[in-house]
């Protein structure tokens, strides 16, 4: 194959940048005699130069998409950042959801694909320049917005372009800002630190200071890169799920696990975080599609997403749709927990499930495997997260409780006749606003503080005869805490509840 010429190169680059997200420093406007407008770092690549041109395809985008009806307000949305003729079919239902809205200020949240930095980037300067005009920072909330907590600062970290690269995953969300809402300020963060940690403080401290006013928030978000099509649709829609279902913790574990994926993930919490303090309480997936849809290439796609998170009155809060399980398929989980010990065990090997298992088994779950032996303690473990199927976790799980228990010694095979297996099937993950909230004997706590979390399961204050004040100290104890740290501001509760069941007791 002939080497490209550069005129090929170039034009290669910018098609890797419209379909993956990638930047090009192209077609930039020369900074104006005022040196602190953000100047266009992607016309010309990620969307058209051309004024004319840009707002024709904004506009025929956002017609394009089907008619959006979302109930309640619309507090927070989430809109994907690629080159327009490949996102911005999916970005058009972002913007067409927020036609007739009027907001006087816009916090748009981004990733930073490029800089390393680690705190949240609030852009120091006067404005940021599209070909459609000049947006306009409002300075004063900026300022507000850096003072308010130490990992958030002024800056031009992640806004400013380079003579090689610029950040695209802000800008792109411009036009069709300017093109839906017409005039408003701006308030540009881009995140360095993609922690659980930074999106917590983002998000409480954009709740504090939006509160009352007529103020959008914005999560510039891809979905997952490069996978095979039919992968990118079943990691996307794990993704989506947990949005929809509310649980921002586990999207935030197992984004900075690698296990679901968001290039913009940390915006996308952090923007569920300010927004469930506002008074949100249902989140809309709007539209889903990815890179294959547009271009018919399936082998390496980039997914994309809708949402709007609104306050909706009588909405159940992102309650995750109801679960259960038939005698028959909690007796096929138990029988998988003590099948996977006694291989583990015996064999040392990992147990093979069924190829026939039940539709339920293969939902992605978390579950907990709670081992016992002549009615004592013998091990317990259990994904919080549905990481994989519920099969395949409550297989996982019960090997972990078995060998891997860290207060107990390994199971011995001599033990094993005289184990009882009982099974934990649980909810989403739900932020606990006031702890009048849980139901002791229904819901099981999680308390998270910093790098600290303990979990205690829905049947343990039963079991232990403990009142609600109770159940929150000991879930901080558990947690390595002191007794009280849930009254702590820098704790966050959840709750879920949980399918249990167990084995009868062996003669």
């Amino acid at each position: 194959m002939a080497t490209p010429t550069r005129t090929q190169r170039t034009v290669l680059i910018v098609v890797a940048a419209f379909l993956f997200g990638g930047s090009v420093f192209l077609n930039c406007v020369a900074a104006g005699p005022d040196e602190h407008v953000r100047q266009s770092a992607v016309a010309g690549s990620f969307y058209p130069q051309d004024p004319k041109e840009l707002a024709a395809l904004v506009d025929s985008l956002i017609s394009a998409a089907a008619p959006v009806t979302v109930k309640g307000q619309i507090l927070a949305v989430v809109a994907p950042h690629a080159g327009y003729p490949y996102s911005g079919p999916v970005a058009g239902y972002t913007y067409a959801a927020l036609k007739g809205a009027k907001f006087h200020r816009v916090v748009v949240i981004a990733p930073s694909h490029f800089e390393a930095f680690d705190f949240s980037s609030v852009y120091d300067g006067d404005a940021y320049q599209t070909p459609l005009g000049t947006v306009k920072v409002d300075k004063a909330f900026a300022r507000k917005l850096a003072g308010s907590d130490p990992s958030i600062k002024l800056s031009g970290r992640g806004h400013v372009p380079s003579q090689e690269q610029g950040e695209h995953a802000l800008e792109v969300e411009l036009p069709f800002l300017q093109r839906t809402l017409g005039d408003f300020e701006l308030v540009p963060v881009i995140m360095g630190d993609q922690s659980y940690e930074a999106s917590r403080d983002l998000g409480i401290a954009l709740a504090h200071l939006v509160q009352g006013t007529d103020t959008l928030i914005v999560a510039s978000s891809d979905l997952s890169h490069y996978h095979p099509y039919d992968e990118a649709v079943s990691i996307d829609s794990k993704t989506l799920n947990a949005i929809r279902e509310w649980d921002y913790l586990t999207l935030s574990d197992n984004f900075q696990r690698r296990i679901w994926e968001a290039c913009g993930g940390a915006p996308v919490v952090a923007a569920m975080i300010a927004a469930e303090r506002l008074g949100a309480n249902q989140a809309d997936i709007l539209r889903y599609a990815n890179s294959g849809d547009i271009t018919g290439d399936r082998k390496r796609v980039v997914g994309y997403s809708a949402v709007a998170f609104t306050r909706s009155p009588g909405a159940s809060g992102g309650a995750a749709p109801q679960f259960s399980l038939s005698p028959e398929e909690k007796q096929q989980l138990l029988t998988i927990a003590r099948k996977s010990v006694e291989s583990a065990v015996r064999d040392r090997k990992k147990y093979e499930l069924p190829t026939d298992l039940p539709k339920a088994l293969l939902q992605d779950r978390g579950a907990f495997v709670t081992i016992t032996r002549k009615g004592d303690l013998r091990g317990c473990i259990g994904f919080t997260a549905p990481v994989e199927s519920l099969a395949m976790t409550v297989r996982d799980v019960a090997t972990h409780a078995a060998l891997n228990d860290p207060r107990f010694g390994p199971v011995t095979a001599s033990e094993l006749p005289d184990l009882r297996y009982e099974v934990s099937v649980l909810s989403p993950l739900r932020h606990v606003a006031d702890v009048s909230q849980i139901k002791v004997g229904e819901n099981g706590l999680l308390i998270k503080e910093g790098e600290r979390e303990g979990l205690l399961l829905p049947q343990v204050p039963r079991e232990q005869g403990w009142q609600r004040k109770t159940f929150l100290e000991q879930t901080a104890v558990k947690a390595g805490l002191p007794p009280d740290a849930w009254r702590d501001k820098d704790a966050d509760l959840f709750m879920f509840t949980a399918i249990v069941f167990h084995e009868a007791e062996r003669p």
